[in-house]
């Protein structure tokens, strides 16, 4: 289908207008693990606390009753919605035409692992007897690269140590990617290609993450943490002994949470669109329903994951565009150069 160019004050001018839609937050004293705390944020509310910013932080901390976080251990926390998703491991080549079905999620970990030891291994080495580990990715390592042509694949051990990042960019520009191992098979060969040494392959995973999908990077560590301490502390709680700061827990612990909700709003904007071919019919339905997806995807793309509905407002005569008439673009056109010459 065409593709139409949308002058909508920019997409980004659209989510500047739903994406400052204030997020309250709710404190809930009565104690649940953290999949009993989200399943009652989704359901009261919208979700387990996102975070932001140091502001966020403060009216949190302005929030807080340390008098109803008083625990057998670890008082004072209450679970936020960020976690580490354990199970998100993914290869570095995306290329579904290269895998068939169950390929991508074949495996040969070592006995123990992964164990995530130090909440930061999130990389995967390949040892000398061709089982794999879980691994700090700035350690160094050399990579094994893979040369891919259809489904066909020739490994190829680079000669120097480098980090998983570092050998992700060699890979990519000297051959195809980072080593993917889709069965026993190609597990041998590069088992035998590495030769007696620990080697980098292709597999990684995403660490902390927000349960509603934001991509808010914003962390608020405590000292030390995350530190995985007793192997499984995969969930988030801020201690408002410690400033609200955040420390990783195990998922089971009950205890006080943080929901959040989105007060529901409507907004209205004005949409000018450029048709690059004079065929299109801005009003057919399939037209009208393509630029929806390209509008969410937009959003999705500017970090908007809250429930945002779009939908055209249709005029009087049941039509969402009018051609614009040539009196009012002069009339636009003038106001533009007016504003450029006081400028």
């Amino acid at each position: 289908m065409e593709k139409v160019l949308l002058s909508i004050i920019s997409a980004a001018g659209l989510c500047a207008v739903l994406c400052h839609a204030e997020r309250r937050y709710h404190f809930v004293y009565e104690e649940k693990n953290m999949a009993e705390a989200r399943s009652y944020c989704r359901e009261k509310y919208t979700d387990l606390a996102t975070i932001d910013h140091m502001n966020d932080v403060k009216i949190l901390n302005d929030m807080a009753d340390l008098s109803r976080m008083n625990y057998s251990e670890f008082s004072y926390r209450a679970w936020i919605g960020l976690y580490d998703d354990m199970n998100s491991w993914r290869w570095s080549l995306t290329n579904t035409s290269f895998y068939k079905p169950g390929e991508t999620e074949f495996r040969n970990w070592k006995p123990g692992r992964p164990n995530n030891y130090g909440s930061r291994q999130h990389c995967v080495v390949m040892d000398i007897n061709g089982l794999w580990n879980d691994h700090w990715c700035d350690f160094h390592q050399q990579p094994v690269c893979s040369d891919v042509t259809g489904s066909n694949v020739t490994f190829v051990l680079a000669p120097t140590t480098m980090s998983w990042s570092d050998a992700v960019i060699y890979c990519r520009e000297h051959h195809t990617d980072l080593a993917s191992v889709r069965n026993m098979e190609e597990n041998q060969k590069i088992k035998e290609l590495a030769s007696g040494l620990f080697v980098w392959i292709g597999l990684s995973r995403e660490s902390w993450k927000w349960v509603d999908g934001s991509r808010s990077t914003f962390r608020y560590w405590g000292v030390t943490q995350p530190n995985n301490q007793f192997g499984k502390e995969t969930c988030v709680a801020a201690d408002f002994g410690n400033s609200g700061k955040w420390e990783d827990c195990q998922c089971h612990y009950k205890r006080a949470f943080i929901c959040y909700s989105v007060p529901v709003s409507k907004q209205v904007i004005k949409v000018r669109l450029v048709k690059q071919s004079s065929s299109l019919d801005l009003n057919d339905p399939a037209v009208l329903e393509d630029m929806l997806k390209e509008l969410r995807q937009n959003l999705r793309d500017q970090g908007v994951t809250q429930d945002v509905r779009l939908s055209w407002r249709k005029q009087a005569d049941g039509k969402v565009f009018h051609k614009e008439k040539k009196k009012e673009k002069k009339k636009r056109n003038k106001i533009r150069m007016t504003r450029k010459t006081d400028l």
